[in-house]
């Protein structure tokens, strides 16, 4: 099959070059289509309870995840002037397009007993700010005497403020998103040139704006360095621009089909997806490096360029072919992954990865098939000292010390297991930023005086219309409140009844003493206020009178809705104190009663789609690991192959995981893509490795220690420049100002330079143990063991018919001739 593939690369080369430039035109026609996808992720499937109890709270009481928080901590702020230049950045942010209210001290509305109407009114404290400072700050100390917005709005402590800008639907997931962030922050800035006081930044919407930003523009820069350096390492090893430019032109074309896939099957860009241009770069070289490099050691040893163009399809087309399908497993199991962002990421890469055998494969013997044949400069690398004195050691060490190096290996993997027990899973909502940039800082300031600012929501659902107004339930509600205020991560909580207890604070006129719930005397006169109150505003339909019962219960009134504001402590501690403390305490306020309690909100379901996520790839690692053991096993036909084939890969995975646990990195999507990526790539070299040596197996009678060192020396050239290129081509990851991007570049560079060592030592080492040549002997009437045979080392006339006649009929007798007498034999 590969000889007549051969032929029909270097037959049809023109046409085939041609067809991939039609192809490549096509897939870049469709590229301007593609847009970047600005919605927020979740990881949990649309049929988990959880998803779709969060879907209902949404749909019932809004978005919950939709609030950007502006904090400011300066006691210059409360200066008339100031304030009053801060009223005006607060009244400007609200005009902004995208937002839908704004909720800020100067813009502070505070309840109003109206005697003769028997209702409340929201009057503006501030309707201006006045010129002198006494008339100011008396207005300043009712604001702070209003209960319902101390630790709220302001921190009586240290006179900490904050505004609340809410975002709208449309606004929230879009481009438009992407516009306002930065009106806000130019008026922002605005402010604090004026009045030199310094403005804190935070809210799911302004996180994920800046991180998104930070992100795109960090891959746009990997893509370019990618390229140069993996430029720049194949100069260095080939020493020929003909050996860089055209494995660029491949992993250029397969850059566009990769972007244009994603465009064709209506995908949108994700923070996932966009790594898949630096990335196709990275894994695409190693193909044109095995070919390059075959084709030179082919024509340095019979110096026919047709004849060794040819070869290299023939011999390694098979292995090339094998080690992209394992490399595309690493990401196609993540479509098992039932997480859309995940599935797409995968099936894009996938697809690709496969493509570019396909790419690589027509397009490095085709143009090479045009150059002039390799001089002997160009082969210069093929005689690299180096790469030969290391090769000899290696081959010496697994020669004379195989059981030395496989006990090594194993105590390497019982030390590593320890540290991979050690591992903890856990993310945070401002995750992989360094603790001295400003997100991490501004997000400090507002755990620090406002106890955080991630969402969480609980719906107390009695069962029952109407009863969410009883004085029964909002005490149950209250001393559920009071006991969660108590928690130093969690904000004192807004509800119905801090609600009802604003209004009769209002009802004795703003007196702080009377926040507190209706008691039996006063309870009939504050329910009628607000009964009053809610007949007026609903009458009103007004935006500027919000329904009294809207965000607060739903419209039969029978759920009230809690609502926090959480630290940022990490998915862990998130998951400790729902189930350790909110949950348990709910049931015994609640337990009683048919009430039933609901714990729900953004965090919770970031929590809870992390945990899902790392779960999910580690199936995927499973999935990968078995589907490519039973590639090994179709290939090999024996089982003891599949352990001396896959045990070199996994101690590389046990290695990183050790290291891991050992120096704290946390396990999180980040990091676990890692190792069913990495696992995909890493087996290329098994498989390389293993198909010259089943090849060099026959050429040399099954005997196995001269098969190894041929082995060794012909693919081991190769193993070493892919392991750089791979290397240098992830490791420029680590220069990202996020760490999980960090991770990923070291953690991933790291394993596969372990797992070019375990192939080149441990695998060989095995071999020399537990294979004797015979079990692949007796396996060769296999089919797929014939798939990368072709281990005859001569030439035979059908090789090159149909391709350079003149040289069939100069060699032909003596060869027609030796091949006859090789058939009798």
């Amino acid at each position: 099959m590969w000889i007549r593939l051969a032929h029909f690369i270097i037959r049809f080369r023109l046409g085939l070059m041609l067809l991939l430039a039609v192809i490549t035109a096509v897939m870049a026609y469709k590229i301007p289509d593609l847009e970047l996808s600005y919605d927020y992720v979740e990881a949990v499937p649309d049929d988990d309870p959880a998803m779709i109890y969060y879907q209902q709270f949404k749909e019932q009481f809004g978005e919950d995840a939709n609030l950007l928080v502006i904090g400011v901590q300066d006691s210059a702020l409360y200066q008339a002037e100031n304030f009053r230049r801060f009223k005006y950045f607060c009244d400007e942010v609200e005009k902004l397009s995208g937002v839908k209210y704004t909720v800020s001290l100067p813009q502070l509305q505070v309840l109003s007993k109206n005697t003769e109407d028997k209702r409340f009114e929201l009057k503006p404290l501030f309707t201006s700010v006045p010129d002198e400072q006494a008339a100011l700050d008396s207005l300043l100390q009712i604001a702070r005497d209003f209960q319902l917005y101390s630790d709220q709005l302001i921190n009586p402590e240290n006179g900490a403020t904050l505004m609340l800008v809410s975002v709208e639907s449309n606004t929230l997931n879009s481009d438009k998103r992407e516009l306002l962030v930065p009106d806000i922050q130019q008026l922002g800035s605005s402010f604090s040139e004026v009045t030199g006081i310094e403005l804190h930044y935070a809210g799911i919407p302004f996180v994920r704006t800046v991180m998104n930003g930070k992100i795109r523009a960090e891959l746009r820069l990997f893509l370019i360095l990618s390229v140069l350096v993996t430029a720049l390492i194949l100069w260095i090893f080939f020493r020929s621009w003909d050996a860089v430019v055209f494995p660029l032109v491949v992993i250029g074309v397969m850059v566009v089909w990769s972007v244009g896939t994603l465009a064709w099957m209506g995908y949108q860009i994700t923070v996932l997806s966009g790594l898949l241009p630096p990335i196709i770069v990275i894994i695409g070289i190693p193909n044109s490096v095995y070919l390059i490099n075959k084709y030179h050691q082919e024509y340095r040893t019979h110096g026919d360029k047709v004849k060794a163009l040819n070869r290299i399809i023939q011999k390694i087309g098979m292995a090339t072919l094998i080690t992209n399908v394992t490399t595309a497993i690493g990401f196609l199991v993540l479509w098992f992954a039932d997480i859309s962002i995940l599935e797409e990421f995968g099936i894009v890469a996938g697809v690709n990865i496969l493509a570019t055998f396909l790419v690589s494969i027509i397009v490095i013997p085709s143009v090479f098939s045009y150059l002039p044949p390799p001089s002997d400069r160009q082969l210069k690398h093929l005689r690299f000292s180096l790469i030969d004195w290391i090769l000899t050691k290696l081959d010496l060490l697994v020669h004379r010390h195989r059981y030395r190096v496989l006990g090594a290996s194993v105590l390497v993997a019982v030390i590593f297991s320890v540290g991979l027990l050690r591992i903890e899973s856990v993310s945070y909502l401002v995750d992989g930023v360094p603790a001295d940039s400003q997100i991490k800082r501004d997000m400090q300031f507002f755990e620090g005086n406002f106890s955080g600012i991630m969402p969480m929501e609980i719906v107390v659902d009695t069962h029952k219309k109407r009863s969410a107004t009883r004085v029964a339930t909002l005490q149950k509600v209250e001393e559920f409140e009071d006991y969660l205020n108590q928690n130093p991560a969690i904000a004192p909580p807004v509800s119905l009844a801090s609600f009802v207890k604003a209004a009769r604070q209002a009802f004795y006129n703003g007196d702080s003493a009377f926040y507190t719930l209706p008691n039996k005397r006063d309870q009939a006169f504050v329910l009628r206020y607000l009964k009053n109150t809610q007949d007026s505003w609903s009458k009103s339909n007004s935006a500027s009178s919000p329904d009294l019962l809207n965000g607060l219960a739903d419209s039969t009134g029978q759920q009230i809705r809690i609502s926090l504001r959480v630290a940022d402590v990490g998915s862990n501690e998130i998951k400790k104190l729902v189930e350790e403390k909110i949950r348990p305490k709910a049931d015994e306020i609640f337990g009683d009663s048919e009430t039933d309690v609901f714990i729900t909100g953004a965090s919770l379901l970031f929590t809870k789609g992390n945990e899902f996520l790392i779960d999910n790839l580690l199936v995927s690692l499973m999935i990968a690991f078995g589907i490519i053991a039973v590639i090994m096993a179709l290939l090999f036909g024996s089982v003891r192959m599949i352990f001396i084939s896959l045990a070199p890969n996994v101690i590389p995975l046990i290695v990183t995981a050790g290291i891991m646990g050992f120096v704290g990195i946390p396990l999180k999507p980040s990091t676990a893509i890692i190792f069913s990526i990495v696992f995909g790539i890493s087996v290329d070299d098994s498989i390389h490795f293993l198909a010259k040596y089943r090849q060099e197996l026959k050429s040399n009678h099954f005997f196995v220690p001269i098969a190894i060192s041929k082995s060794l020396r012909e693919t081991g050239t190769s193993m070493i420049y892919t392991s750089i290129i791979l290397f240098c081509g992830f490791i420029i990851f680590a220069a990202s100002s996020l760490s999980g991007t960090q991770y990923l570049g070291i953690l991933t560079s790291l394993t596969l330079v372990i797992a070019m060592f375990t192939n080149l030592t441990v695998l060989p080492a095995l071999l020399m143990i537990f294979d004797n040549g015979k079990g692949i002997a007796g396996k060769s009437n296999q089919p797929l063991f014939h798939l990368i045979e072709h281990y005859d080392d001569f030439y035979q006339e059908d090789e090159d018919e149909e391709i350079d006649l003149s040289r069939l009929q100069v060699n032909q007798p003596t060869k027609r001739d030796y091949s006859e007498a090789k058939k009798e034999d």
